[in-house]
């Protein structure tokens, strides 16, 4: 067999030299995380990396629109600042997420970083149909141990938009409500915003 038809016989299969140059899963550290480039979403959570799906139109669409939504409140208000994904927010010591629209409060701008930041007030986060469970379930119980006063989960296969708060002292959200059909969904956290339900799920 010749040089040539050697040097081809890796076709198909994976760049595994490139994946040797990383850490393996378990032994992420903050600072190899924070140095990771890539055009994909990536979460670190117990010293391992997780590469989020990549998003659909339709989430996009959804998330624009709850950004655009937020942000015009906050501004007339001057509230505070509001962000998209990609946008680290570090929940606690090794772990870090990315939701899909975060706020954070004129009250705690230190929690604002360049590379990242320690907090949140508000997230949002749009379903997706690779791993509801995620945020369903895991991102539920993070995001309220780590203090953030306000949750929206938008689930676009049921049209529905479920609104959680974390009472003082609690580390676990109460469900305050599920919006759907011609309601309209309304935060806890910043009385007088709300988003009607079926112009959430009307984009496109």
């Amino acid at each position: 067999m010749s040089s040539h038809l050697r040097a081809h016989d890796d076709a198909g299969q994976p760049a595994w030299e490139i994946a040797h140059l990383f850490p393996n899963q378990g032994n992420w550290s903050v600072d190899d995380y924070l140095e990771l480039n890539s055009n994909r979403l990536v979460e670190l959570s117990d010293g391992r990396v997780e590469v989020l799906p990549m998003p659909t139109e339709l989430h996009q669409l959804i998330a624009a629109y709850l950004y655009d939504s937020l942000k015009a409140f906050v501004s007339t208000h001057q509230l505070g600042i509001v962000l998209f994904a990609p946008l680290r927010i570090q929940l606690w010591e090794g772990k870090f997420r990315e939701p899909d629209v975060v706020f954070l409060s004129t009250a705690n701008q230190a929690k604002r970083g360049v590379k990242y930041w320690t907090g949140a007030d508000f997230v949002i986060e749009v379903v997706s149909d690779d791993d509801p469970h995620r945020d369903l379930v895991t991102k539920r119980s993070e995001y309220a141990r780590a203090g953030i006063a306000e949750y929206w989960i938008i689930e676009p296969s049921s049209k529905t938009i479920l609104v959680l708060s974390l009472p003082a002292n609690e580390i676990e959200y109460s469900v305050e409500h599920r919006y759907c059909g011609q309601n309209s969904a309304h935060s806890i956290l910043l009385p007088g915003f709300q988003v009607p339900v079926a112009e959430v799920f009307a984009q496109k």
